[in-house]
């Protein structure tokens, strides 16, 4: 059924993983380690973007230096890790994957976040089997995600028929950039890194659940 229904690439942090308070929590700890003050969700969700370097250069009105960056780098990891020990599955994830692969629809995993960092957090979550395919960053953590998506999806050629079958699922506008980037659908969900008004700016649909955003994706594709 993948060749002809929807394939989701779901994004993981931020939009299966509700880990924005371990991301805000990670995010402070750095900054404290090189004396800056600590930023509100509501500002990070404002100012939030990737390449990582972008959004540090929004709050000091600079780039960081190579040794600043290495050091936020190092603490935000961390401190992330930890702190993702505890995050759970964002409402309805689970019960929407299982849906989806019971109803003989396919579905991947897409993230920047290290692999084998990624595979761990996800099995022990319980919702491994429920994509064809799991892969994390391999390479520098600085870049955006459409590179990775490229390569991502040359591994599904047997099971979609062609990008536009394709739908991103993701809580940040540069999931929207990595469809655009190898020409599928994006849907971007509004629990994660983004405030609503920096994702509308992506030109895609933003939703406030995943289920709207599941809904949504079938909608592009039909």
């Amino acid at each position: 059924m993948g060749k002809l229904g929807t394939h989701l690439v779901w994004d993981w942090n931020g939009t299966l993983l509700d880990d924005i308070g371990a991301v805000i929590g990670a995010t402070n700890a750095a900054f404290a380690e090189i004396g800056m003050e600590p930023i509100t969700l509501e500002r990070y969700r404002e100012l939030y973007c990737v390449p990582v370097p972008l959004f540090y250069e929004r709050l000091m009105g600079r780039l960081p230096t190579e040794a600043e960056w290495l050091v936020m780098d190092e603490a935000f990891h961390r401190h992330y890790w930890i702190r993702a020990e505890t995050c759970g599955l964002t409402a309805g994830a689970a019960e929407l994957l299982a849906g989806r692969q019971d109803a003989g629809h396919t579905q991947s995993l897409l993230s920047l976040a290290p692999h084998d960092r990624l595979v761990p957090i996800v099995r022990r979550h319980g919702i491994e089997e429920r994509f064809i395919r799991v892969d994390g960053r391999t390479g520098a953590s600085t870049s955006g995600k459409a590179e990775h998506m490229v390569r991502h999806l040359l591994t599904l050629s047997g099971v979609t028929s062609s990008p536009d079958r394709v739908v991103v699922i993701g809580d940040a506008a540069d999931d929207a950039v990595a469809a655009a980037h190898v020409g599928a659908r994006a849907v971007l969900y509004t629990g994660g890194s983004h405030s609503r008004a920096s994702l509308e700016v992506a030109g895609v649909p933003v939703v406030d659940t995943l289920a709207e955003a599941v809904a949504v994706a079938e909608d592009l594709v039909a």
